[in-house]
């Protein structure tokens, strides 16, 4: 019979690890717990400690997939199932390296899976992305500025701020609401304010309305205008008003918000024109055969998926500059706020197709994946590595590591991390993705431009 062990009245298995018992509340509390249970503290070995850091990181990701999938009502049980034996894993002292090798790349099976979840979820509740062009600039109404991923928050937004002379723009990962059909129907999503998260503390400020946080990436906000930061579901931060999560069956009460937004004085404009998204795999398959005709003529002799996070640092200008240095025959596939990086540069197009195709947020990195299967599906190929794309993608959070499992579950080789590589990965993992996988960190443009094949450049 087991013994059971009872914590602030919740019942837990006697031998529950460390870990996994939480019954601290106080700052102080937790602080303290956190050196006990630390992966630096309780895992001496930096090779198992590497790979337990890389499937905790990937099941974050897959957390955060599935959370998001599970608010539109949609669940994987296997996915889940998953979750708790990897974490189960986590706690382990006596697992070897290749136990924890062969549960990151189930990991990046499940990743696929959960990833395909949330595609579904999205396109039956809101429609497939399409073909849009957003506007940048700014209307004559109070707004009220929405980040982060959730599609359900925007969505209850738009449905109560209709018809009250309050105007809805979005943000950094919130930019591909503009592209589902159930949403751009609303007149009232006037467009994309700013750019990638880390811009916010001076662009927040020119906005002028409120500005509602629905999951992670908030910089602390500035005392001129924190008064105007809201935040729902996980996020969160002091001194920010928080909007309780729906009751079963309602939707969230987004009233104070919007009271607060007619207060407020419409947004200034920081940019004006467009941006052209809403390439997800349904949109680029139906552009199929322009595609194949591109590449069999030689107008599009290169596919670079340039996806991920954004970030401050001044080494992430290399995205970029790779991106205007690419040959014009050469298409950027990308999704996540990484694209912000280019996606407003004079690029042009290749017979009617634009040289960067959005897919969305990073959680429709998906889609990529898809339309890379499918085109090797077209031209006939055994191998998705025999196809003209190349993979260089920016990494900062979990989700971009779940991203990077998946890919090497599908058998996808020889792709670039950068603007560094992952600090937990220790030197004989990093060696194993190395020589397994062909992972490597980015190094110069013109080198990178050579690994990759595309040697136009090079050659100017």
């Amino acid at each position: 019979m087991q013994l059971i062990l009872v914590t602030n009245g919740l019942k837990l298995p006697q031998n529950l690890p460390l870990a996994a018992q939480w019954s601290e509340t106080s700052d102080e509390q937790i602080v303290k717990k956190s050196a006990l249970v630390s992966i630096l503290s309780m895992e001496p070995n930096e090779d198992i400690r590497s790979l337990k850091e890389l499937l905790t990181y990937g099941l974050k990701g897959m957390v955060a997939y599935a959370e998001h999938s599970q608010v539109l009502g949609y669940k994987n049980d296997e996915v889940h199932g998953f979750m708790h034996k990897g974490l189960s894993a986590t706690t382990r002292d006596n697992i070897s390296p290749d136990e924890l090798v062969a549960l990151v790349l189930e990991c990046g099976k499940f990743g696929v899976d959960v990833m395909a979840l949330l595609d579904k979820a999205n396109t039956d509740t809101y429609g497939h992305p399409e073909m849009t062009k957003v506007n940048i600039g700014v209307g004559k109404n109070p707004g009220i500025l929405i980040s982060g991923h959730d599609l359900k928050d925007i969505e209850e937004l738009l449905q109560q701020t209709e018809g009250t002379g309050v105007d809805v723009y979005t943000h950094s990962e919130m930019l591909p609401a503009h592209y589902y059909p159930n949403l751009k129907k609303y007149k009232h999503l006037v467009g994309n304010y700013g750019n990638a998260w880390w811009q916010q503390v001076t662009e927040f400020q020119s906005f002028n309305g409120p500005i509602l946080f629905t999951t992670n990436c908030i910089v602390p906000p500035k005392e001129d205008y924190k008064g105007r930061v809201y935040t729902t579901g996980q996020s969160g931060f002091e001194g920010c008003t928080h909007i309780a999560d729906r009751e079963e069956g309602k939707a969230k009460d987004f009233s104070q918000i919007i009271e607060h937004a007619k207060r407020c004085a419409a947004p200034l404009e920081i940019e004006t024109g467009e941006i052209i998204g809403g390439f997800a795999h349904n949109q680029v398959l139906q552009l199929a055969d322009t595609v194949v005709e591109a590449v069999k003529t030689g107008a599009v002799k290169n596919f670079v998926v340039m996806a991920g996070c954004d970030g401050r640092m001044n080494s992430r200008h290399y995205y970029t500059d790779f991106a205007k240095d690419l040959p014009e025959d050469s298409i950027i596939l990308t999704a996540g706020c990484a694209k912000f990086r280019y996606n407003k540069l004079e690029l042009g197009d290749i017979g009617g197709i634009p040289r960067v195709l959005d897919a969305g947020q990073c959680n429709d990195s998906y889609s990529l994946a898809v339309t890379a299967l499918k085109l090797k599906e077209v031209f006939g190929l055994d191998d998705v590595n025999k196809l003209p794309i190349s993979y260089n993608i920016a990494w900062y959070e979990q989700k971009a590591v779940i991203v990077l499992l998946a890919l090497l579950y599908l058998g996808v080789k020889n792709i670039k991390l950068g603007p560094t590589l992952p600090a937990f990965l220790s030197p004989n993992v990093a060696k194993v993705l190395v020589e397994t996988f062909g992972i490597s960190g980015i190094t110069t443009i013109e080198q990178d431009m050579v690994q990759f094949g595309i040697f136009e450049t090079i050659e100017e």
